[in-house]
């Protein structure tokens, strides 16, 4: 692992995926420390894709490949650490024959963390480094525990609040895939109050919202975390029933729909980059002290 560290925090960073794998702060853990009774991640990058292909399979050019859900990224031990400084740690990803089996596109992937007083930036470039289109997508999975107190405490304490009033709608899932069938979720309001029936259904799944900025907030704790998330046009929330923690998932990218015809570049939302470009993102997490 790698750290940084300020007078308000210090974070620190897993080699395997360049994953988050904790923020302190006050002598305080802010971020889900991946126990598997409940679910092992942390905080993954969620890359080449975003959620789950139709059968795993998707078409590119008349040939099929293979990929799980959300991509080779989160698990990969190719990543390099290519940079660090007092307050800010990059790594890279390219490329390479073992990749090119399961994705056909030549790429460089570089992830910023930041760190400045007591909020940490999360910076995405992504290279076309071949000569044809870069079909991706790229996602957030960051887990925050729902109490500083109470570390095993579920999430039936906490409310998500939003810059905006909202009337925003989820999509619901179905075997992991993007359904048909939507169900209101904010109804001119701007905060979800969270219960042990919200994620019973899987994730709430948001392609549209008005705020691009969230806070968790405990009841008698106050606010935990704030995310901001301007450059990323789609949320999804997500838990397991009874967990101690709750995700909080900017995405550019969304799983394949029941009805997809699994070519990549017929995905919902996929980007598409042109030769020697770059496509850069970044989202930031305000930490309450």
């Amino acid at each position: 692992m790698n750290s940084l560290k300020n007078e308000f925090l210090e974070i620190k960073i897993k080699d395997t995926g360049s994953e988050l794998a904790s923020i302190i702060a006050n002598g305080k853990q802010y971020l889900w420390e991946g126990n598997p009774t409940y679910w092992g991640g942390q905080a993954p990058i969620l890359f080449p894709f975003v959620g789950r292909f139709k059968n795993d399979e998707y078409f590119y050019q008349g040939k099929k490949y293979t990929l799980p859900q959300h991509g080779f990224y989160r698990r990969s031990n190719a990543i390099k650490l290519i940079n660090k400084t007092a307050n800010s740690l990059s790594y890279s990803l390219k490329s390479c024959d073992e990749s090119l089996k399961v994705y056909p596109f030549h790429f460089e992937i570089i992830n910023t963390y930041k760190i400045d007083k007591n909020t940490i930036t999360i910076e995405h470039k992504v290279k076309n480094t071949g000569s044809d289109l870069l079909y991706f997508s790229i996602g957030e999975h960051p887990a925050f525990k729902c109490s500083l107190e109470n570390p095993n405490e579920s999430f039936e304490n906490c409310t998500l609040e939003f810059e905006k009033t909202e009337n925003a709608v989820i999509h619901l899932i179905e075997n992991g895939l993007i359904s048909n069938t939507t169900e209101p979720c904010l109804n001119n309001s701007n905060s979800i109050e969270l219960d042990a029936n919200s994620f019973e259904k899987d994730a709430l799944v948001f392609k549209k919202m008005n705020s691009k900025k969230v806070s968790l907030i405990h009841k008698n704790e106050g606010k935990l975390v704030t995310l901001r998330y301007a450059d990323f046009p789609m949320l999804g929330i997500w838990s397991k029933a009874k967990a101690p923690f709750v995700c909080i998932e900017p995405w550019l990218g969304i799983a394949d729909s029941v009805d997809s015809d699994q070519k990549i570049e017929n995905k919902e939302a996929i980007i598409s980059l042109e030769k020697g470009k770059t496509f850069t993102a970044s989202y930031s997490i305000e930490i309450h002290l």
